[in-house]
């Protein structure tokens, strides 16, 4: 969904177009004929999904896109200020004004504040300015014919159709992002069938032109997946020196008053709230950047979207939107920028000095900050899991 996103391992682009030309001279008519069998075993035998399933079209951009990989894994100081800008800021303010209205309403009835609904509706489209442009049902069906997760995909383009015949959208009108992601809160196929809402009462679900079936939808969806209303998604907070960073880490969990007693504070130097809560320490860009408590809200945000980045933009967009300033401490700028090939000898290296890294794959995720902050540690270096030079040199990467 708004899935945003985190990436996704897979083979080489397409080497040519030949080989996309192929599946859709040799191919992709078979794949319409399972497509449309499925549709019948599911009752969708509308004129307008026949009509649908018809015209779907093999689309070799869509599978340029899902093989491709960032060349550089991209640090958390360049993903902040590229999503949390001051016109973001501003324009989700002015938004959260002209939509007050709407927003307590669908707060009141779902318990999700408004500015964390600005702020997924601006990560998400830059406030319904950009959908994508793609058709969804081609999307779909492009990747539901890939065999790499073919049955995923069937399962989305089946929902689509539920979504077409429903008479939510018409199927010329049903674009977005390449791999499917829909309207203004980009909701796949089956989310929608799930959470999407009728808020304004006109007789459809309409994510793309309704702004009151967004909202609500979002809201229903964060509802659903256990959103707390009486806590936020977490702070930032401060640390003290000599602060042991093996603790850091969504699965180490402690209460407030845990942390309290580590030293940890509020940026302005205020105890921790007395609350009965957990919560976990995050320090994405290092001992150098910004620390943040989380608590169970961050976790439905990745609920959303799988990333930490992306769950901790939402909610310090959110926090700005409501009235706060930027961050105590901001990101290195300096942060290093590895390609995959250094990521990939990174985690062959931590694997070999006995710092299970998991999966040798080049992305850059929680498994191999954990690795790198236990090589760290037994290097008696800080132990926060960030690859400065001093750490990579120690591990023969080459920036």
């Amino acid at each position: 969904m708004k899935w945003g996103i985190v990436g996704w391992a897979g083979a080489l682009i397409l080497s040519s177009a030949n080989a996309a030309q192929a599946m859709t001279d040799e191919a992709f008519s078979q794949c319409r004929e399972r497509f449309a069998q499925q549709a019948e075993q599911e009752d969708l035998t509308s004129e307008s999904v026949r009509n649908a399933l018809a015209g779907l079209q093999w689309s070799e951009r869509v599978i340029e896109l899902d093989r491709r990989q960032p060349e550089f894994t991209t640090p958390f100081s360049d993903y902040l200020g590229r999503r949390v800008t001051d016109q973001r800021v501003e324009d989700g303010r002015r938004l959260l004004r002209e939509n007050r209205d709407l927003l307590r309403k669908v707060e009141r009835q779902y318990g999700v504040p408004a500015p964390y609904l600005v702020a997924f509706w601006g990560l998400e489209t830059n406030f319904g300015r950009f959908f994508g442009k793609m058709s969804v049902l081609d999307s779909l069906a492009t990747l539901a014919c890939d065999e790499r997760r073919s049955t995923y995909f069937t399962r989305e383009l089946m929902a689509a159709l539920k979504i077409i015949e429903e008479g939510a959208i018409n199927p010329p009108q049903m674009e977005g992002s390449w791999a499917g992601a829909m309207g203004h809160v980009q909701f796949m196929p089956s989310v929608f069938l799930r959470y999407a809402v009728d808020y304004d009462e006109d007789g459809k679900r309409d994510l793309w032109n309704s702004l009151p079936d967004a909202m609500a939808s979002a809201a229903n969806f964060l509802n659903h997946l256990g959103w707390d209303d009486e806590y936020r998604w977490g702070r930032e907070v401060t640390l003290p020196e000599n602060f042991p960073y093996l603790e850091a880490g969504l699965k180490n969990r402690k209460t407030l008053a845990e942390w309290q007693r580590q030293g940890v504070r509020q940026t302005s130097g205020a105890a921790l709230p007395d609350a009965d809560i957990e919560a976990a320490l995050l320090i994405p860009s290092g001992h150098r950047g910004p620390a943040f408590l989380v608590y169970s809200n961050f976790r439905v945000i990745m609920g959303w979207n799988q990333s930490e980045y992306y769950a901790v933009a939402v909610g310090h967009l959110a926090d700005r939107i409501a009235g706060a300033g930027q961050l105590h401490q901001a990101p290195p700028a300096d942060s290093p920028r590895l390609n995959r090939e250094q990521v990939m000898a990174l985690q062959e290296a931590l694997n070999d000095k006995g710092h299970d890294a998991g999966k040798v794959d080049g992305i850059w995720g929680p498994g191999t900050r954990a690795a790198l902050s236990r090589f760290q540690d037994a290097q008696d270096m800080v132990a926060d899991g960030f690859p400065d030079p001093k750490v990579l040199s120690a591990l023969g990467i080459t920036l």
